[in-house]
């Protein structure tokens, strides 16, 4: 496989170089431009033809929104990987629906900052870890609080389904929900799964993207 282009914006000029110098390292990475601002990333962009674009979320005077909807549109073939610190559940969600397809906290590990670039280019959507399992939650606890049972009506579930659901959305673990509900933790994650499969979703990402725009 050719090497992954990659186009960052960030204004930093420390961690600029740093992650130019260490995606450069790798084998199948290369960064084909830097700037410190996101005034010219079209420009940039059709000029370097990036596969990744690495996109400071803390610019200055920029709306990052606006620039993930128009990469997304003039420049389909990048794909927008934003990077911050702990961003809120809300602000994820917006960049996600704007057409961003991952994100990345700026005191990630090495490793996990290399995986998500390259689960990326292969198609998949990526969250940092730490924010999946809360932010999975708040979604739950979001389409049972405004869709007054929608779902419910919409999609049959059981009993223990309906209940695993609520418990998700109170914070629980799947070996707290299986200790609430006398059961066992693999069945927990059975349950899980079906809720998934029966909201024809394959991952937390695509169910927050799901309650987001049936919300909107």
């Amino acid at each position: 496989m050719a090497s992954i282009r990659i186009l960052i914006i960030e204004d930093n000029r420390v961690l600029r170089d740093g992650l130019t110098l260490m995606l450069n390292e790798q084998a199948d990475m290369h960064v084909v431009s830097t700037v410190g601002s996101g005034n010219n990333v079209l420009v940039k962009a059709n000029q370097t033809k990036p596969h990744i674009i690495l996109l400071d979320v803390g610019l200055k005077n920029l709306n990052e929104l606006s620039v993930v909807e128009s990469v997304r549109k003039n420049v389909p073939d990048a794909k927008v990987i934003g990077m911050g610190f702990v961003p809120s559940q809300s602000d994820i969600l917006e960049f996600v629906e704007a057409g961003a397809s991952g994100f990345i906290l700026k005191d990630a590990t090495v490793k996990e900052f290399l995986g998500t670039i390259r689960s990326v280019v292969r198609g998949a959507k990526v969250l940092p870890p730490s924010l999946t399992d809360s932010l999975f939650s708040h979604v739950v606890a979001l389409a049972l609080k405004k869709r007054k049972g929608k779902t419910n009506n919409v999609v049959r579930m059981t009993k223990r389904e309906r209940e695993t659901i609520v418990l998700i959305a109170d914070g629980l673990s799947n070996k707290e929900i299986a200790q609430r509900l006398n059961i066992a933790t693999h069945t927990v994650k059975s349950h899980v799964h079906n809720i998934m499969e029966k909201l024809a979703l394959h991952s937390r990402l695509q169910l927050a993207n799901f309650v987001h725009e049936d919300n909107s």
